[in-house]
């Protein structure tokens, strides 16, 4: 079994056994229908995903391994907060008419900063920390600016990155203020996987670890019955992940950069309902 089916199985378990309902309280998030979304949550959980072994994609459900890389090229690359650069739509709910979803995620990442040796944005201070100044402890970005958390329509979900060198070798922590377990657990480690990859293929490292932290872990009441039977099911072998490599400039990645190879997964019986 595949490190991201593992971790899957071992952390809904976890919340559905050991975890702490909602119910007695008012929640803000809302099914299509107009009801409450309630939760079952755990608190603080870590997973940990060595690249050098496998890519960590589920394999008890599809993850859209090419979705999920455009929303990451999206925030990362384009740096942009307008759905009208984005290929799909699961940011249209939280957009306005104009498509902008406000001062969040890539408006973030984008904004230039005054350092010693000159103006970056996030992303660029840390391709020219990568490149220059490896074995800096202060390889981080950050999204969640509370200066800002006003105008954004979405407060960030996985708000932070921080990188480190060892040796060639480049690691990672994501964090993660919450996580929808079904709908977006393997989706965002997909993606910040894809990202360490990319980081270290341009900056002449190796990938490595790359550490999820997870304050609130939750599982809807709706998705139960879909957690349930995905727990019951066998896990496919893990595919691979090929990655174009002859580039050597982050923003020259592409969706066609990559290519998953072998991937079986188990359909869904149902379409997930998402709460907003």
């Amino acid at each position: 079994m595949g490190i991201a089916d593992t971790r899957f199985k071992q952390n809904c378990r976890e919340i559905l056994t050991s975890g702490v309902w909602d119910t007695d309280h008012p929640v803000r998030p809302r099914w299509e229908d107009g009801t409450p979304a309630h939760t079952i949550k755990k608190f603080g959980l870590v997973n940990r995903y060595d690249l050098t072994k496998e890519f960590p994609i589920l394999t008890l459900r599809k993850t859209n391994l090419t979705a999920a890389i455009d929303e990451l090229l999206w925030i990362w690359q384009k740096k942009s907060n307008n759905v009208h650069d984005l290929n799909s739509h699961i940011w249209d709910a939280w957009a306005d008419e104009t498509g902008s979803i406000g001062k969040a995620y890539g408006y973030q990442l984008g904004l230039k900063h005054v350092y010693p040796e000159g103006k970056f944005d996030q992303v660029d201070r840390v391709l020219y920390d990568l490149k220059h100044n490896p074995l800096s402890r202060r390889i981080m970005t950050n999204l969640y600016n509370h200066q800002d958390l006003w105008e954004m329509h979405l407060y960030p979900c996985a708000y932070s990155m921080t990188f480190n060198v060892s040796g060639h070798t480049l690691n990672a922590i994501l964090n993660q203020r919450s996580q929808d377990m079904l709908v977006a657990n393997n989706w965002n480690v997909c993606q910040y996987a894809v990202l360490v990859m990319m980081l270290a293929q341009v900056s002449g490292l190796v990938p490595g670890e790359l550490v999820h932290v997870i304050a609130d872990a939750h599982i809807y009441d709706r998705h139960i019955p879909v957690i349930e039977e995905m727990l019951d099911l066998e896990p496919y072998p893990v595919p691979t992940l090929e990655m174009e490599p002859s580039i050597k400039d982050f923003y020259q990645f592409t969706t066609g950069s990559f290519k998953l190879n072998g991937y079986e997964f188990h359909p869904l019986k149902a379409k997930i309902p998402v709460a907003v």
